[in-house]
């Protein structure tokens, strides 16, 4: 390692003492921190109104029952930690936004708490939990001002994804069943001349010595999730101009059924392949492929490279005009 890049390592400060650096620099702590622990106890207290399925009127008792319930929920747990590293990749800028109490930011927090009081009368708790991060996002306006707001919008729009979807996902996993084993059947069948009869959302082979069916959890709501939220951050992280983040955000949903399309399709090929080699070992060598923690990677491959590809594409604009252009113009 060369001398400069030693130094310059040495004199980086630690992770410590950059956060130290941050909550030093933050006025009104106290008031915000007193703000912040109503606000957590009265959602603990009477955040949740539906007993049916855990009996608790904490909301985070709630959000913890749908989130261990749900493998597709299960980045709630994570959304939090998320939205606060990106809060620390962002503290320079936190920093030095100019920071003072802005009373309008409580129409924003009775907003939240109205969102709240609807989803406890209806006993919709999702809503009580959109009203929860709202309220937050919306005290740390009262108290550090509206160009906070604007400054911390992201990463606190990730908050969205900590939502539980749960049944409610149904209205996306019927159409993504469909046009997932239509375009897996239509791949496979017309693209590669695999013999399968394809049957709404089931594809067996011509002598229905294997099948599968394109379950819920085989739609791909849980990669279309993961995807979403990668994709904002890195639309967010990565792109100044609006435009260009709704264009990253909006390729998640194509990619997404691409990658899971890729993976179906891999399932049926190994499926098509053993069974031609060894008649009755088909099915057994699809579901390996379906059941095997790193095959089921394979679905954010396509995702990922075709987003990084978008990134490229679309960031042509963003490089430096050449010194001799510069110079002419």
């Amino acid at each position: 390692m060369s001398e400069p890049e030693s130094s310059a390592e040495a004199s980086r400060p630690a992770i410590g003492e950059e956060l130290s650096r941050f909550w030093q620099g933050m006025p009104d702590k106290p008031l915000f921190l007193v703000l912040l622990g109503t606000w957590l106890v009265f959602f603990h207290l009477l955040g949740n109104s539906t007993f049916g399925y855990v009996d608790t009127a904490s909301l985070f008792g709630w959000m913890n029952y749908a989130y261990g319930n749900s493998k597709d929920d299960e980045l709630g747990y994570i959304i939090p930690l998320i939205v606060l590293g990106l809060c620390y990749w962002k503290r320079d800028e936190l920093l030095a936004a100019p920071k003072r109490h802005w009373w309008p930011a409580m129409a924003l927090v009775a907003f939240a708490l109205a969102v709240h009081l609807l989803g406890y009368v209806i006993q919709q708790t999702r809503l009580s939990i959109v009203g929860f991060y709202l309220g937050v996002y919306a005290l740390t306006g009262l108290v550090w001002g509206p160009v906070w707001l604007r400054a911390s919008f992201f990463p606190c729009f990730l908050f969205a994804f900590a939502v539980p979807l749960g049944t409610m996902a149904d209205f996306v996993t019927v159409p993504l069943r469909h046009l997932v084993s239509n375009m897996t059947g239509w791949i496979c069948g017309t693209l590669l001349g695999v013999d399968i009869i394809q049957e709404g959302v089931q594809i067996f082979d011509s002598s229905r010595r294997y099948a599968y069916e394109i379950a819920a959890a085989c739609s791909g709501i849980r990669s279309l999730t993961v995807t979403l939220a990668f994709f904002a951050i890195y639309g967010f992280v990565a792109f100044r101009k609006r435009w260009k983040t709704a264009v990253i955000i909006g390729s998640a949903f194509p990619l997404a059924v691409a990658g899971n399309v890729f993976r179906l399709a891999l399932i049926i090929l190994a499926a098509e392949v053993v069974e031609a080699a060894k008649p009755g070992g088909g099915q057994a060598a699809g579901n390996f492929v379906h059941d095997n923690g790193l095959l089921s990677l394979l679905p954010y491959v396509p995702a990922f490279v075709g987003v990084l590809i978008l990134g490229r594409v679309i960031k042509e604009d963003d490089r430096p005009k050449p010194a001799a252009e510069v110079a002419n113009e």
